[in-house]
């Protein structure tokens, strides 16, 4: 008898021990018995022999032990962690019986990133409806004068009429920023395999902007390998993620300003980086530049044309590409975005 209880208990803590999902094995007291490599990663402060309540000191999650300790069955909580930063938790809290006395399972299922998600999903939304709500309204708003007290007025239709097309190119604008974001998010856990030139596609960015910059004095100034310096990629990305840098550093830099465009080779990487001398950017803005709709200036940036997703859908396009985006820039100093990609390796190079 003694023998079948220790190898029942030797077998419980076995598969407690190898299961991938956090769990912890309690006694009747509430100490630990055995944990699993995820649990040990969840709550590195617990150890096989201490109490569980010693280390999570939540009220609502020791009552529904207790409760489960002594009468059996089981309950489901939800546990928020606020310190040292947000977490959720799903706890399953179990009675095991066997031959040897009450055990207590709990199994925890980590909530924060669908939390995160969820939320991310209602400010989209918000965001989005809020983008589109306005320009809306104006449209909306100058039907009805055009209709109405305007009806026969021609300069105030002619004028009307422009600011109409303005606002519905805005609206344009805005959905097919969203469409973008949408498809590189539905394709970002397949990574692009297409050798692509990257020093070729600046030169193409370049042609396509010197209108705007020329109405903004700006001077470009590009960098670029002689030879060809392929990324594995996804050649319209590529050409919307630098559109994106450079035609920021072109609106936000400084008027009659320089905006210098570089392509450079590194070990195994290659970078696209744009660097701008206008007025820079304030650090309690940087962490949060790429987030949808973050605006360091919003009335700049709506007269620039801009809406707000153009720095997301370059954050997205890099994540995809399996690279990373840095940016730097002080007050008064200009700044500088740098996409590093990993370089095309062929099949069986290296």
């Amino acid at each position: 008898m003694v023998d079948t209880v220790i190898s029942e208990a030797t077998t419980t803590r076995s598969l407690i021990e190898a299961l991938g999902a956090p769990a912890v094995l309690l006694d009747e007291q509430g100490v630990a018995l055995a944990l699993s490599p995820g649990m040990r990663a969840l709550v590195p402060g617990l150890e096989t022999g201490k109490l569980l309540a010693l280390v999570l000191r939540d009220p609502d999650l020791n009552d529904a032990i207790d409760d489960v300790a002594r009468d059996g069955g089981s309950k489901t909580i939800e546990l928020v962690e606020r310190v040292p930063f947000e977490r959720a938790y799903r706890i399953h809290i179990a009675a095991l019986e066997g031959v040897g006395r009450r055990r207590t399972l709990l199994t925890f299922q980590d909530l924060s990133e669908q939390r995160v998600i969820e939320r991310m999903r209602v400010d989209f939304v918000a965001n989005a409806s809020h983008e589109l709500r306005t320009p809306l309204a104006s449209l909306l708003g100058f039907v009805e004068t055009l209709q109405g007290p305007a009806r026969n007025d021609e300069r105030a239709r002619e004028r009307f009429l422009a600011i109409m097309r303005e606002q519905g190119l805005r609206m344009a604008r805005l959905v097919d920023d969203l469409l973008s974001l949408s498809r590189i998010e539905q394709r970002a856990h397949v990574a692009p395999d297409t050798p692509v030139d990257l020093a070729g596609i600046p030169r193409e960015i370049v042609d396509s902007l010197a209108l705007m910059a020329r109405e903004r004095e700006v001077t470009l100034t590009l960098h670029t390998p002689r030879e060809p310096l392929q990324v594995p990629g996804d050649r319209d990305e590529l050409l919307r993620l630098m559109e994106n840098l450079v035609e920021n550093a072109i609106k936000y830099g400084k008027q009659g300003g320089e905006v210098t465009i570089a392509v450079e080779a590194g070990d195994g990487e290659a970078s696209f980086q744009v660097r701008d001398d206008g007025p820079g950017i304030a650090p309690e803005h940087l962490p949060r530049l790429t987030e949808r709709f973050y605006r360091v200036d919003t009335a700049a940036s709506r007269e620039a044309g801009g809406t707000g997703l153009g720095l997301a859908i370059v954050k997205h396009i890099v994540l995809r590409h399996r690279g990373r985006l840095t940016i730097e820039s002080k007050p008064g100093a200009g700044a500088t975005f740098k996409a590093i990609l990993p370089r095309f390796q062929a099949a069986g190079a290296g």
